[in-house]
């Protein structure tokens, strides 16, 4: 009996200390976001505030790098899905002698190292612009260009593994029947593959944008003069960063969030019309029923959902309620002192940024002077 105790004991303490090692440094960033230190901390902890995201959007710099980021993100997917598929079609094509010689060669990719891949993308196609006398301002040179090339390279063999997987489960003698009921392969391809596919299609499209997306070892290399989001992080972290990079990484954690949300909830609904169907089919369901409106009420996508759409909205009206709180806090008479608000005066000084245009929003006016005998503002 004690050692059924001890072993649920280290079991829970295990599970606690994996999320907490998994989650916690994700917490301690989004905290420092709305922090008004000008050093990402959390203690000391000086007041609330939502400057940083004011911050972040006013960063010109990081802002193009992110654009970049998404735009080589879509030109990645829109070619190693499409690569990634063709290669899983022909290893089913192949003869059974070949298989491990192409399915080794496919996959080469993903063991050589970034930095290779980077670099070598860099001088062959440095090599073809000169072939072909192309000028620096030809695409051969252009950054964005070779990244989404240099990334392909390896990230079309992920999704070529997802494609593989799933083709796995089908069955060919689906093809070949349509084929002998007269469709062609274009249509066996279109009508009965492609929906079977379509799950790994939309992984595959995910995995290629998030791997793009994130990475750096090709990237620095193949981006040329051009930047995205990882190569602005790294110089920021080599010349020091401010809290405004732990407001990106919240602002990118709630989308993913509310995305996957999203998607959690399209997928149940998917599978829950796949499911009827069958049983339609069967002839087990003969009228649909309706759906009691409490099960969608409490779906836990759903509910996340919500509560990402509320803590987006409720975070900037409580820090504009504990700025105004604060600032109308520090204009209290403190002994025989009083703080007096310069106009246009840089109000990180004051201990919590945005405190003064939260006051001047609605409808207050910093003033300038010093305590008289009487106690009265000059």
């Amino acid at each position: 009996m004690i050692s059924n105790h001890i072993r649920s004991f280290f079991i829970i303490a295990f599970v606690l200390g994996f999320f907490a090692y998994l989650f916690g440094p994700l917490i301690l960033m989004g905290l420092t976001a709305f922090n008004s230190s000008a050093f990402p901390r959390v203690s000391p902890w000086e007041c609330f505030s939502i400057e940083w995201f004011r911050v972040l959007s006013e960063d010109e710099r990081l802002l193009e790098g992110l654009r970049n980021s998404f735009v080589i993100g879509i030109g990645v997917v829109c070619l190693s899905v499409p690569l990634g598929l063709a290669g899983a079609l022909m290893l089913n094509q192949v003869r059974e002698r070949i298989r491990p010689w192409y399915y080794t060669i496919v996959i080469s990719p993903i063991l050589v190292p970034g930095v290779v891949l980077g670099i070598s993308t860099l001088l062959f196609w440095d090599r073809v612009g000169l072939m072909f006398g192309m000028s620096r301002e030809s695409i051969f040179y252009d950054g964005i260009f070779l990244t989404i090339i240099g990334q392909s390279t390896f990230i079309s063999a992920y999704t070529m593994l997802l494609f593989i997987a799933r083709l796995q489960r089908f069955d060919h003698g689906l093809e070949e029947a349509a084929m002998d009921l007269g469709a062609t392969s274009v249509q066996a391809f279109t009508k009965i593959l492609l929906p079977f596919l379509k799950p790994a299609i939309a992984s595959a499209a995910v995995l290629a944008f998030l791997a793009s997306f994130e990475n750096y070892n090709t990237t620095v290399f193949t981006i040329v003069a051009d930047s995205t989001l990882t190569t602005v992080l790294a110089s920021k972290v080599r010349y020091g960063i401010n809290p405004s990079i732990s407001a990106l990484a919240v602002t990118i954690v709630a989308i993913t969030l509310f995305g996957a949300a999203i998607f959690e909830v399209f997928k149940r609904r998917e599978l829950a019309a796949e499911k009827e169907s069958k049983l339609v089919a069967r002839g087990k369901l003969v009228k649909r029923e309706r759906k009691r409106p409490m099960q969608w009420v409490l779906d836990p996508a759903l509910i996340m959902i919500v509560l990402v759409t509320i803590a987006g909205i409720t975070i900037p009206l409580i820090g504009c309620q504990t700025n105004l709180s604060q600032l109308l806090h520090h204009s209290i008479r403190v002994g025989a002192r009083q703080i007096h608000f310069v106009k246009g005066h840089n109000d990180r000084d004051l201990g919590c940024p945005g405190m003064v245009d939260s006051f001047k929003r609605l409808g207050h006016q910093a003033v300038v002077g010093s305590d008289d005998q009487n106690g009265n503002i000059g």
